[in-house]
């Protein structure tokens, strides 16, 4: 249970000046941080301001009532009736955004409010259901923790108030407790881990039912979730030595990770090999990852960190893809319908497929953000560092980058999908993991009828062989008869 939060002090102070000169009556954004059970502490690294939404309209809005009326020091007036509007779906899709650019270590870990007192206590209900709403965004799971936090900045008197939410499905006003609040600078002590993920998963494409069709992101969200199961049994080794005793780490500095996945079954080949298995479908590449750890924190909540962080960085990719055809399959407002008839490779039904399709993961690129820590975005292979620039600003309130040379593009782009048969793929391999570096993600899928045995493939290469020699055996005859 967290009882004590520190909030990194510069990041609060800039928050406040931003605030103060806003001129705005409400807002609410999200808490950057982590919560570390095994501390009972939470840390707070950045207050970032929830942006308007498609509308043009602010996330948050005092009561129509009041919604006229500038803030004011002015004790006149009116507080009994001013309360909070908040736009709670769109909070937690802003949630979810950010999610994804943050790394192991750094997660959203509640929402801030700059409010009235009045308003404040008028809204806890609200409040308290926003912060769930968040929660239910982006899970923490690295952690077994069911709380969050709810900052109050309030300007009229000016404090800080910091409360724990428990995460319920019954919300109630005694859902909120009080904490205590700190400053300090966190930033700087963080321990920096990172690993370099090797990966090749074969997920069996089966034949179903009409009424229960998987899709190509249907079938790779499934392989995700049961390789994030294997992942965690993995073992590792740090700066090349292996971890025995669970102790915080003492040296600063980059820290070098290899996780090492146990002997498992080769379950993959166990599932092609039944009769309703119809085809293959291959998730390969590496996965470049960063965690980061508070100098008391044990090092084996650094390894957790980085698996999760692998774990969501592939969930990442592949909402990324799905949420970019999910747009363009919108109807347009003219509702016109001069759509494309072919279907993205993602919404493709591969048990009736007839060919082999492919599908290059956008790669991750890193982007610094406070201290010496990082952020991430993910990049589609037509898509520039324009792109990731243009996010920094509207999900995280950063200035606009002016470097570029900063910036850490260190997954390079899919290789082109090379096409094979159901045999080929499944018979030479197996599935598994380590940790080096390598090329980025690549997808590629292939169908065949598996009717036919594995050596009949050998069995035309003699065929042809033989008859070959025959041709030329007969060959010499014929010339030996004419001479």
């Amino acid at each position: 249970m967290v009882n004590t939060v520190v909030v990194e002090k510069p990041q609060l102070l800039s928050a406040e000046d931003r605030l103060s000169q806003s001129g705005l009556s409400a807002q609410v954004g999200l808490l950057i941080g982590k919560l570390s059970p095994t501390l009972d502490r939470g840390f707070i690294f950045d207050f970032i301001p929830t942006p308007q939404n498609d509308a043009g309209e602010a996330a948050c809005s005092v009561s129509k009532d009041d919604k006229k009326k500038p803030p004011s020091k002015s004790k006149s007036q009116p507080s009994d009736s001013i309360s909070l509007v908040i736009d709670k779906d769109w909070i937690a899709e802003h949630a979810r955004q950010v999610s994804r650019m943050l790394l192991g270590g750094i997660k959203v870990v509640g929402i801030y409010v700059w409010a009235t007192d009045s308003a404040f206590k008028n809204s806890t209900i609200e409040l308290c259901q926003t912060v769930n709403a968040a929660a239910k965004a982006v899970p923490i799971l690295e952690i077994d923790s069911d709380e969050r936090l709810l900052v109050h900045i309030g300007y009229s008197p000016r404090r800080y108030t910091c409360r724990n939410c428990t995460i319920t499905s019954n919300i109630t006003s005694s859902c909120l407790r009080p904490c205590d609040l700190k400053t300090g600078l966190v930033l700087k002590t963080l321990r920096t881990f990172k690993c370099t993920y090797n990966f090749s998963l074969r997920l069996p494409i089966r034949l179903v039912g009409a009424s229960n069709t998987q899709t190509f992101s249907d079938i790779l969200r499934q392989g995700i979730s049961v390789h994030a199961n294997e992942l965690r049994g993995a073992k590792a080794v740090v700066d090349g030595n292996f971890v025995v005793n669970d102790e915080p780490c003492s040296t600063d500095g980059l820290h070098e990770v290899e996780l090492l996945l146990p002997l498992l079954n080769d379950t993959s080949a166990e599932a092609c090999s039944q009769k309703d298995v119809v085809g293959l479908l291959i998730l390969s590449g590496s996965v470049c990852s960063f965690a980061f750890l508070t100098p008391k924190e044990p090092i084996s909540q650094a390894f957790s960190e980085i698996k999760g962080d692998i774990i969501m960085s592939l969930q990442s990719r592949l909402d990324v893809i799905c949420d970019e055809v999910d747009e363009d399959l919108a109807p347009t407002a003219g509702g016109g319908e001069e759509a494309s008839n072919e279907k993205p490779v993602s919404k493709l039904i591969l048990h009736s497929l007839r060919k082999t399709c492919g599908l290059s993961f956008p790669r991750r690129v890193f982007v610094p953000w406070l201290a010496d820590t990082y952020i991430c975005d993910y990049l589609q292979p037509s898509e520039t560092l324009e792109v990731l620039k243009e996010h920094c600003v509207e999900l995280m309130s950063m200035e606009a980058l002016s470097d570029s040379s900063s910036i850490l593009d260190v997954e390079v782009e899919a290789p082109s999908v090379i096409s094979k048969s159901f045999w080929d793929v499944v018979v030479p391999f197996s599935s598994g993991g380590s940790s080096s570096s390598s090329a980025s993600k690549g997808i590629e899928t292939s169908k065949e009828k598996t009717e036919y045995p594995v050596k009949t493939a050998n069995f035309n290469i003699m065929a042809a062989v033989f008859f070959l020699l025959l041709s030329i055996l007969v060959g010499f005859v014929l010339i030996a008869k004419k001479l």
